[in-house]
């Protein structure tokens, strides 16, 4: 990545290291749709990122990445 900016390196980056994303699960779905999800409680979550080898669930509004979801524990 290159970046032409004025603005000094120092402030472009300021807080890069602590805006990274904490807490973030691959789960499973019935249907076999796979997901990355950032935890923001119990057994809830922001979808982050859709993995899955069907088209049909990315044109799903339900799970588009920055939707809200709430999963089962995983007892393995």
């Amino acid at each position: 990545m290159i970046i032409h900016s004025v603005v000094p390196l120092e402030l472009v980056f300021e807080n890069y290291e602590q805006n990274g994303r904490q807490n973030i699960r691959e789960l499973t779905f019935p249907g076999g749709v796979t997901m990355l999800v950032e935890e923001t409680g119990s057994f809830e979550g922001t979808i982050v990122r859709l993995i899955s080898p069907n088209p049909q669930d990315y044109l799903n509004p339900r799970l588009a990445p920055g939707q809200k979801i709430r999963f089962r524990p995983d007892f393995s």
